[in-house]
């Protein structure tokens, strides 16, 4: 027995889908003690844009460290906070029209973000209720929880979620079933049992709710929608964000300006806990102290942050390689779906978040597990575990995404012959 089966809770899940012992990484690839070698189409669930340990982000945090800079700083004034900030604003919320939005550092983690968002959202409002969307994930927290979907993960929180009411999201029911009329229709209707909310919370594409994408007409209907009704619009952008579609946010295509946006995950660039909850400022109604956290001043985070924004957002040629990259991501996953699988395979997802919805959890269940054998770590999504989910840095070079197609491609035509040979 391991020592991490021996000592580790049964909590955790990827070192069950991946049973081996990592010991270095670079760029897209992992390596194992034995000096094994994986694609990496998981990027830390989207923590990982700008890959593994990228040198001159590796740099910056060890000039740093070795300088004795601030390295816990709880919500003091920081020269690493500081310089962020400035990048921050210059590179990121200025050119998008959000010059004036205020930026409160939660607790490092996405779903402290939403925490945040949430309690902001209720406090300024002075209402309780908030509406969220099938298969929606929010975190795992409890006001987190509440807002996600996932029956699972629900079912771990031991006490009634409530404060949420869940609506269909885009395409739920179908092509011909739109999803905003039904809300319009609850919101207006005094007798419909939904109590006006205080915010609606979404994600534009959904990552762990199985690759669904809202397109720009359905979010530019939800934001008049939230705006005819006064009720503010929470976009959550943890894992969409930070350049995975294309664009630093995964909204800016559709032009719409959320009133809150949470952002966690990539926003370090190193993989260093961070999380950040957006607002327009007049929303900054908080009262010192009153949503905090120890850990909500990671000055190595802050660093390695402004040196991804300098290096990646200062123009426009970054997200330019990585629409490029989705261009050829996206057309290998389509050869996939043509060869193996017409009618049982589908194309789902956005950007460099994009991937396969199978027929069942089993078979993307298989696909990853037979992936891996072949040295590419990939995982699902969905609400039955049944989309095989890409989710690789954006720095990833043309030659491995081409490998990581290959590969799949190879997972793909073992589990159908394998299906073939059990029904016959």
């Amino acid at each position: 027995m391991s020592i991490f089966e021996k000592t580790e809770s049964a909590v955790r899940t990827y070192s069950r889908s991946f049973p081996v012992t990592f010991s270095q990484a670079r760029g897209a690839e992992l390596f194992t003690s034995e000096g094994k070698r994986y694609l990496d189409f998981l990027a830390g669930a989207g923590s990982l844009n700008y890959g593994h340990n990228h040198p001159e982000l590796k740099d910056a945090l060890i000039d740093y460290v070795s300088s004795d800079g601030i390295a816990h700083g709880l919500d003091m004034q920081t020269e690493a906070k500081s310089e962020f900030l400035e990048a921050f604003q210059k590179l990121i919320l200025e050119p998008r029209g959000m010059g004036d939005f205020k930026v409160q550092f939660t607790g490092p983690t996405g779903a402290n973000a939403v925490e945040a968002a949430l309690k902001l959202a209720r406090k300024v409002t002075g209402r309780t209720e908030v509406i969220a969307f099938t298969n929606g994930f929010h975190g795992v927290t409890a006001g987190a929880l509440a807002a996600t979907g996932n029956g699972g993960h629900r079912a771990g929180a031991g006490i009634p979620l409530s404060g949420v009411t869940r609506v269909p999201y885009a395409n739920y029911m179908g092509d011909s079933v739109d999803t905003l009329q039904l809300l319009e229709k609850l919101l207006n209707d005094h007798s419909s049992g939904v109590d006006k909310p205080a915010a609606v919370i979404l994600e534009a594409v959904q990552g762990e709710g199985g690759l669904n994408v809202a397109s720009n007409g359905w979010l530019q209907r939800l934001e008049k929608i939230c705006r005819a009704e006064g009720v503010l619009l929470i976009l959550d952008d943890i894992q969409a964000g930070c350049g995975r579609t294309g664009d630093f946010f995964s909204f800016e295509e559709s032009g719409i300006k959320p009133d809150i946006i949470t952002l966690s995950k990539s926003l370090s660039g190193y993989g260093l806990p961070m999380a950040v909850t957006l607002f327009r400022p007049e929303l900054d109604i908080w009262k010192p102290g009153e949503h905090n956290g120890t850990f909500r001043g990671n000055n190595h985070a802050f660093v390695t942050a402004k040196r991804a924004l300098d290096l990646f957002w200062s123009d426009t040629k970054f997200a330019g390689r990585v629409k490029q990259k989705s261009d050829q991501l996206r057309k290998g996953l389509r050869t996939i779906i043509q060869r193996h699988g017409r009618q049982e395979l589908a194309l789902k997802g956005r950007g460099l978040m994009s991937g396969i919805e199978c027929d069942n959890g089993e078979i993307a269940g298989a696909v990853c597990r037979e992936a891996f054998k072949r040295g590419l770590v990939i995982e699902t999504s969905g609400n039955d575990d049944h989309v095989v989910k890409c989710l690789v840095p954006l720095i990833i070079s043309e030659q491995q995404i081409s490998e990581g197609l290959s590969v799949l491609e190879q997972a793909f035509g073992a589990v159908f012959a394998q299906n073939s040979k059990a029904v016959s």
